[in-house]
C-alpha cells in the first residue's frame, strides 16, 4: 500500500489484522476487516485460537455485507493466516497486498483501530471469558464506532455517516447528469 490510505470511494482497499484480548479464561483474538475509505469495521470475528479459518470466516461475511463490482484491494501483514493457501483462497477475486516485512506502518489503519478498541474500551474491563470478551467487542464495534465514533479522517463523521454522504453524493451526480 505504500501508506496510501485514503481511496476514493468505498470497496476499494480493505485491510485486516489480529489482535488479542486478555481474558480470566485465556486470550481471545479479534480479527477485523476495515474498509480503508471510510475506517469502517465491515467484519470482525473473535475467537479462542489464531487459526486461518476466522480470517477466512472474517472475509466470507465482508463479501456477505458489501457488493463488490470492481477489484477490490486486501491488505494485510504477512502473517500465516494471510498467506496461508485458506487465505489465497478465499482472496482469489482480490488484489492481495502485504506490508513490507518488518514494516507496520502498512498496515497503520487498522493497528490503530485495535490499539483504540483496546484503549477506548477493552481495558476498562475485568473480562471474564470470550463470551463477555464477544459482548464488549460488539457493543463498540457495532454500537457505536461505525456508528456514532467521529473520525478527523471522515471530516468528523462516524463511519456509516461518512459513507452514507458518499452514496448521497453519488445520487445527487447522477441526478444532476440525467
Amino acid at each position: 500500500m505504500n501508506e496510501e490510505f485514503n481511496p476514493d470511494e468505498p470497496n476499494a482497499v480493505w485491510c485486516s489484522d489480529i489482535t488479542y484480548i486478555w481474558t480470566y479464561e485465556g486470550f481471545v483474538y479479534l480479527t477485523s476487516i476495515m474498509d480503508i475509505y471510510s475506517r469502517k469495521i465491515i467484519s470482525w470475528v473473535l475467537n479462542t485460537t489464531l487459526e486461518a479459518k476466522w480470517v477466512v470466516e472474517a472475509i466470507t461475511k465482508a463479501k456477505a455485507t458489501r457488493n463488490i463490482t470492481n477489484p477490490l484491494v486486501m491488505h494485510s501483514d504477512r502473517g500465516i493466516q494471510y498467506t496461508c493457501t485458506a487465505y489465497q483462497e478465499a482472496t482469489e477475486e482480490f488484489i492481495n497486498s502485504y506490508s513490507k516485512k518488518a514494516y507496520p506502518w502498512d498496515n497503520a489503519c487498522i493497528e490503530s483501530f485495535h490499539a483504540l478498541i483496546k484503549r477506548e474500551w477493552i481495558n476498562r474491563f475485568k473480562i471474564l471469558d470470550y463470551h463477555h470478551a464477544y459482548r464488549l467487542v460488539f457493543n463498540y464495534i457495532d454500537a457505536f464506532y461505525n456508528t456514532v465514533r467521529i473520525h478527523s479522517h471522515c471530516g468528523y463523521l462516524s463511519p456509516n455517516q461518512y459513507e452514507a454522504k458518499y452514496e448521497n453524493e453519488l445520487v445527487n451526480l447522477y441526478k444532476n447528469i440525467s
